[in-house]
């Protein structure tokens, strides 16, 4: 059995914790809990004939005045950056993050998730936005932690993308 350590990175309220209990436990909670510090889950999956255990690093979100503990990102394989399509603003913080990762713990895998896609006429994302993300060669996918849509999907990428490294 592999095992391999993910991380959860995001702005305050970008769906992180609802991504991991939707790709956990199926379920979805319209009722908000802040992260504090940071929670561990873990699910056994199977990726290209390999058993997996992903552990799960569901680490409270960033803005100006919080910064992500660095002592949660020791031992990572990958990582998962959200970004609340509702929140524009939530993309700089995505920006900010990746540049942090890199210069404590060098590249890593990771994947974009554009969070919220079931709340698509709320969306403050435009194309130019996606067209910025291909610039960086950032792999992403739309979810929604509510719907379940793309989920699974997300972690399973993860997982072989940290598989293939």
């Amino acid at each position: 059995m592999i095992k391999k350590k993910i991380c959860l990175l995001g702005a305050f309220a970008v769906g992180k914790t609802s991504l991991v209990k939707q790709f956990v436990h199926s379920i979805f909670s319209e009722k908000y809990q802040t992260s504090v510090g940071v929670k561990v889950d873990k699910k056994e999956l199977k990726v290209k004939d390999q058993d997996v255990t992903l552990l799960i690093w569901d680490i409270q979100g960033e803005d100006e005045i919080q910064k992500i503990n660095s002592s949660y990102l020791r031992g990572a394989a990958g990582f998962l950056l959200v970004i609340d399509g509702t929140r524009r603003d939530t993309l700089k913080t995505a920006q900010d993050l990746v540049q942090r990762m890199r210069d404590l713990i060098g590249d890593l895998p990771f994947l974009v998730l554009l969070n919220k896609s079931d709340l698509s006429d709320q969306w403050e994302l435009d194309p130019n936005d996606d067209e910025q993300l291909i610039k960086n060669t950032w792999s992403f996918t739309k979810t929604s932690a509510k719907t379940g849509s793309g989920v699974d999907d997300a972690f399973y990428q993860l997982a072989e993308m940290m598989l293939a490294t």
